[in-house]
């Protein structure tokens, strides 16, 4: 349902491969990445909330007045949903324009927390550019503190949804509708604060860019926007995708629960065929539209968002991995995909009023369905499956009876790559982090005991996956943990002979034993001195572990990020009588023939993908905790 479509946003004319003066190119594109780093330290450095400040959960987007995405160190949002409502040619200087509707928003938005302010950008009187920002926010409003309620059926239970509406008129603000926003939020400085942030970064962001107009003129900018579009579009053409065969791939992953429905498999399917120097990738197949809030509404604007969201992965096909830093995605990269949507009502095509705030689950598991079917392609050469995203918290009343919010973005092991382990703890959000102990315990009633990396929490393998992370916090208060976590039960898959990593897992203790709260979880109750034990997932494994080189499975037994029984277990080896974690000493004989009895023991070849145990025990219904 698109309630909006009343204008289209303008269509960038066909052009030849552009010329342009190279070192006019250089100063503009290191421009326009300083003014995007700009703006982002300025929301950084002035805005309230703990996700947004602390946790660094919000994103940048600089487009040129087609509305393609001219910088690529992350993913952001789009103005497209903006243009398609108000004509560029009704903006006027120091209008700004504000939305977050998962449905009005071209695809752009997600769920409901993340609003995001646009900002036009003039010269000589027309609009020549957009900027954008957009935060994920604590709360706006909805039946859950956090406006993520895991048992949400529809949108309306998510919170206040926003089409893109006007929030300063030349300057002005439009206090009716900045009005009912604070009204429908549950932590209305913090939003405001953080609204003003976001918008006057913006509006600085849009004099920066006005600047470069101004010194180079409409016309050479413009031509070097079209350069560096172009070259995003040929190295992806000629650098990455000429690493893969063409030909036709298939594969599919899941999502394990959706907060309603009992436990199960929920699939998202796509067929790859590459031929040339494009790729399309066909999702017809995905499993129809959930009874719970994790569908993903990716299917507007031919694809655009769901594209710049999962280019990115194929740059580990790039020759080294420094290349691959190197690499940015913009708009660019749209030249060269074309994606096939099914019909409407699917997971990624679901129709309003679909809940959607745990949209993150289908959302990452795209991008390892990606780099699933692409190893099939390229022997197995893509990193293992990692998973990224969860959000916990707390709510209720502090000791001096004043209501409290505690929001946080944890991360997880990335998977193992056939050059490296997989990174420990990571964010998919660049720049995001956990929040700290020091602050948590300073703002709110809760005392973090541990914070550290998880043992065996990565997957075995050649190349071991990243670990997790494991947070414990105290309750100093009665109050309620709220959760919105996937892969609770499907490890994340290991690749090319790697094993699945640990999956999440989150339990309260409880008389002296762990109750295990599942993945989603809306307001579970936590009473004074409780603990909350939280442990994220490790990244897949990469490769045969038995094949792992010796002193790296010694240096992880030292380091603790595997204990003795995996190691003797997972990689084969054998330690000498009398070791301790402390001190380990490897048999190298007692090993190499243990290694060899266990390779000659296995059924057959190693699978090119291991989704672990989890997997096996889904199918056959086993271990299906009760869901919140």
């Amino acid at each position: 349902m698109n309630m909006h479509k009343t204008h289209p946003w303008p269509t960038a004319p066909l052009r030849e491969a552009t010329t342009v003066d190279p070192i006019v190119l250089q100063i503009v594109e290191g421009t326009l990445n300083s003014i995007e780093a700009e703006i982002e330290y300025a929301i950084e450095r002035t805005a309230r909330s703990p996700m947004i400040r602390e946790a660094h959960d919000f994103r940048v987007g600089l487009f040129d007045r087609y509305c393609r995405k001219l910088t690529g160190r992350s993913y952001s949002a789009m103005p497209n949903g903006v243009v398609r409502d108000f004509p560029p040619e009704t903006m006027k200087p120091g209008d700004v324009f504000l939305m977050n509707d998962t449905y009005l928003t071209e695809g752009s938005i997600g769920h409901l927390p993340d609003l995001c302010s646009t900002v036009p950008v003039f010269h000589d009187g027309i609009v020549v550019a957009y900027i954008q920002a957009f935060g994920h926010h604590d709360d706006v409003g909805g039946r859950v503190p956090g406006s993520m309620p895991g048992t949400a059926a529809t949108v309306f239970e998510e919170g206040i949804a926003i089409p893109p509406v006007k929030i300063y008129s030349e300057g002005v603000r439009n206090e009716a509708v900045f009005t009912i926003i604070r009204r429908n939020t549950r932590v209305p400085e913090m939003l405001s604060a953080d609204l003003d942030s976001e918008v006057q970064a913006c509006l600085m962001g849009a004099r920066r860019m006005a600047g470069l107009f101004e010194r180079f003129g409409k016309d050479q900018v413009e031509a070097c926007f079209q350069a560096i579009l172009e070259k995003c579009r040929d190295i992806y053409r000629h650098e990455l995708l000429s690493k893969i065969a063409d030909g036709e791939y298939a594969w599919e992953d899941y999502v394990e629960h959706d907060g309603i429905t009992d436990p199960k498999l929920h699939k998202i399917a796509i067929k790859m065929t590459k031929k040339g120097g494009k790729i399309t990738l066909d999702f017809n197949g995905t499993d129809p539209q959930s009874t719970g809030p994790i569908n993903w509404p990716a299917d507007y604007a031919d694809g655009a968002f769901l594209i710049k969201w999962i280019a990115p992965i194929l740059r580990n096909l790039a020759d080294t991995p420094e290349r691959a830093a190197e690499i940015h995605v913009n708009e660019g990269v749209c030249d060269v995909f074309e994606i096939i949507f099914p019909p409407k009502g699917t997971l990624i095509t679901p129709e309003w009023p679909a809940a959607t705030n745990a949209r993150s689950f289908v959302l990452l598991r795209v991008l390892g369905l990606l780099a699933g079917v692409v190893a099939q392609a390229v022997d197995g050469r893509m990193p293992a499956d990692q998973e990224t995203i969860r959000y916990t918290g707390f709510y209720g009343k502090d000791a001096e009876g004043k209501t409290f919010l505690s929001r946080e973005v944890l991360g997880g092991g990335s998977g193992g790559r056939y050059y490296a382990d997989g990174n420990d703890a990571i964010h998919i959000v660049p720049d995001s982090r956990n929040q700290p102990a020091e602050f948590t315990e300073t703002r709110f009633p809760l005392l973090v005991e541990k914070l550290a990396l998880s043992t065996d929490s990565g997957g075995a393998g050649l190349r071991r996956g990243g670990q997790g992370y494991e947070k414990h916090y105290r309750a100093l208060v009665d109050c309620r943990t709220i959760v919105t976590a996937d892969r609770v039960r499907l490890g994340c898959y290991g690749l090319n002979g790697g094993k699945a990593g640990e999956p999440f897992c989150v339990t309260v203790d409880a008389e002296g034993e762990a109750r295990d709260l599942g993945g989603l979880v809306d307001g579970e109750q936590v009473l004074k001195g409780q603990v909350v034990r939280v442990v994220t997932t490790g990244g897949g494994g990469w490769g045969d572990p038995l094949t792992r080189e010796l002193p790296l499975v010694l240096r992880d037994v030292i380091e603790g990020r595997v204990s003795l029984a995996a190691a003797a277990s997972d990689y084969g080896v054998v330690f000498t009588a009398g070791s301790s974690a402390d001190e380990p000493v490897i048999d190298e004989a007692a090993t190499s023939a243990r290694r060899a009895g266990l390779t000659k023991s296995r059924p057959g070849n190693l699978p090119m993908i291991d989704r672990g145990e989890g997997y096996e025990k889904m199918l056959r219904g086993e271990h299906l905790p009760r869901m919140r």
